[in-house]
């Protein structure tokens, strides 16, 4: 089958695109962009998730052929060219990048969180980013992170 999408403003046709495929697997392997990444392939971590249509969602569980025809955004398209995006860098100048499998997934969670609430409180993050998982963290640095990038939008 052949999915038709516009993935970060690049219109995309992919063809061979198996029944039940996933759009993750069709966004890392088929579009050559692995910035989400695999993990638990059971929407549970949060480490792939991706903009459909402006609607968070985790791409394991979103069939490539449901994508058909939408606008996807990933991690790579939050990014202005060369330019990353100010929660990108403020994930940086915080240090809440550790081993980087979960990175992608809370990057576009907490994107979408400061495009809703500019001003988040702590309950509101928390909230926000609790269907992404991290190992390495503990979280404080994280939540540092959201706490920096909002503090640089005002």
């Amino acid at each position: 089958m052949r999915v038709d999408l516009r993935v970060n403003g690049v219109r995309r046709s992919l063809d061979g695109v198996e029944a039940g495929e996933s759009l993750l697997f069709l966004l890392r392997e088929r579009a050559g962009l692995p910035g989400s990444k695999n993990a638990c392939e059971q929407g549970e971590c949060g480490s792939c998730t991706v903009y459909l249509d402006g609607t968070p969602v985790c791409a394991c569980l979103v069939a490539a052929g449901q994508a058909d025809g939408s606008a996807v955004v990933t991690v790579e398209g939050l990014a202005d060219g060369e330019e990353v995006h100010p929660v990108q860098q403020a994930f940086v100048d915080a240090g809440a990048v550790q081993c980087g499998f979960c990175t992608p997934g809370l990057l576009v969670a907490v994107h979408d969180l400061l495009a809703r609430r500019p001003d988040p409180d702590e309950p509101e993050i928390r909230e926000a980013l609790a269907g992404n998982l991290c190992r390495c963290t503990g979280y404080e640095k994280i939540f540092d992170a959201v706490r920096l990038a909002a503090g640089r939008s005002r």
